[in-house]
């Protein structure tokens, strides 16, 4: 199933109407004077957060939206009808952004909110609104406004509470589907997962948070290496990061160097990603002989000088993967609670969000950028083709909920 992250549309409100230039004509009313009513106001164009929408796949085939114009004047005074507005569904976590002035108009992260982004024309003005005392016929009627023509980029980011992220096969599919209903792609190859999953775990009664399984990293990841290019900035929306290491790799590396991998990336990619929280896992712990645990996890902590907070978990078995999710529900639930009592806070943690979700962006569209200038390169024989994939970046996003 194709994962639609990204598509570009054109909008079009519709125009206003035609205002008319009429005079009165009936029995018995000599000289009725001006009657020509104004014209309607064109459809606007809103953007609508949908719940029912999961993916924007439809606008990779429907490339245009137009609103239709209002109705021409008519005569008694008789306004033209305005059109009916047009609403667009997208996914709830989409971004709204200008193409011609790069401006973020909107980012619609709530069931139901909507956002306008295309505003239609005003009707013309019948030949009523020009009489006066010296001009009590006049023939004159103006035409309806133009309504606003865009090109917008749809961009679909995950919202989720906790993102995974690992190199391949770190057992981050695994862990999704212990604690959700999620059901992704397990093997024992790399890139198992080709694209996001996301799955809600249930805590308890009215206790719940949304954890997305983001396809493996690798190294270079931030520069558009593998699928790096692609998914590294779903995990933009995400108060914590859950960091797995895999203890005993079957490929023989060095998981300290892996963790560092990983570390090194988030931080090339966005410095103000890599310093939202993260929880360290290590994961597989069951491969490792018992007498060998202890000072094998304790080695990798110090290696990478991590600090934080640390988990070990087998998460084929299910073994340490409740303390982990417990732990993240009580982190968000307080982070929740301190958000609706102090305001500063909230205003705080909505600052970051958005200095994050500009620099993701920004990031995003410069390496996609250097991506197109290389293949272009490439294609013209100034570089050799074996450092690039034949998978263009366009591919995108098919993001679904899993109770």
């Amino acid at each position: 199933m194709r994962f639609i992250d990204e598509a570009v549309v054109t909008v079009k409100a519709g125009d206003g109407g035609n205002g008319i230039a009429s005079f009165r004509r009936e029995k018995y009313v000599p000289r009725g004077g001006p009657d020509g009513g104004d014209g309607g106001s064109g459809g606007d164009v809103y953007v609508i957060a949908d719940d029912n929408t999961n993916t924007l796949v439809d606008y990779r085939y429907t490339r245009r939206y137009d609103a239709k114009r209002g109705e021409n004047g008519q005569s008694k005074n008789c306004s033209g009808k305005g059109s009916d507005d047009i609403y667009l569904p997208v996914p709830i976590g989409t971004t709204i952004v200008d193409t011609e002035t790069d401006e973020v108009l909107g980012d619609l992260i709530e069931i139901g909110q909507t956002l306008l982004v295309a505003k239609g024309g005003d009707g013309g003005l019948g030949n009523t609104h020009f009489k006066s005392s010296t001009n009590q016929a006049p023939r004159k009627a103006t035409s309806g406004f133009e309504g606003e023509l865009k090109i917008l980029k749809f961009e679909l980011k995950v919202v989720a509470d906790v993102g995974l992220v690992g190199l391949p096969n770190a057992g981050k599919s695994t862990f999704i589907r212990q604690v959700s209903a999620a059901k992704p792609k397990v093997a024992d190859y790399p890139f198992t997962t080709l694209v996001p999953n996301l799955g809600v775990v249930d805590i308890g009664r009215h206790r719940s948070f949304v954890m997305a399984d983001i396809p493996g990293l690798i190294e270079g990841a931030s520069d558009g290496a593998g699928l790096g290019i692609r998914f590294l900035k779903h995990v933009a929306r995400t108060r914590r990061l859950l960091h797995l290491i895999d203890v005993k790799p079957v490929d023989g590396s060095d998981p300290v160097e892996n963790g560092r991998v990983i570390l090194n990336e988030l931080e090339r990619f966005s410095p103000e990603l890599a310093n939202l929280p993260q929880i360290l896992v290590l994961n597989k712990v069951d491969q490792v002989p018992e007498d060998e645990l202890n000072a094998l996890c304790t080695h990798i902590v110090a290696e990478l000088g991590w600090t934080g907070i640390v988990f070990r978990t087998a998460t084929l078995t299910g073994e340490g993967v409740d303390a982990v999710k417990y732990h993240l529900m009580n982190e968000i639930e307080r982070e929740r609670e301190r958000e609706e009592e102090d305001p500063i806070f909230a205003e705080a943690q909505k600052e970051r969000f958005e200095r994050l979700e500009e620099e993701v962006r920004l990031n995003t569209e410069a390496q996609r950028e250097a991506y197109r200038a290389a293949r272009k390169a490439e294609r013209e024989g100034l570089l050799d083709d074996s450092s690039f994939d034949d998978d263009d970046d366009d591919d995108g996003v098919e993001v679904a909920y899993v109770p």
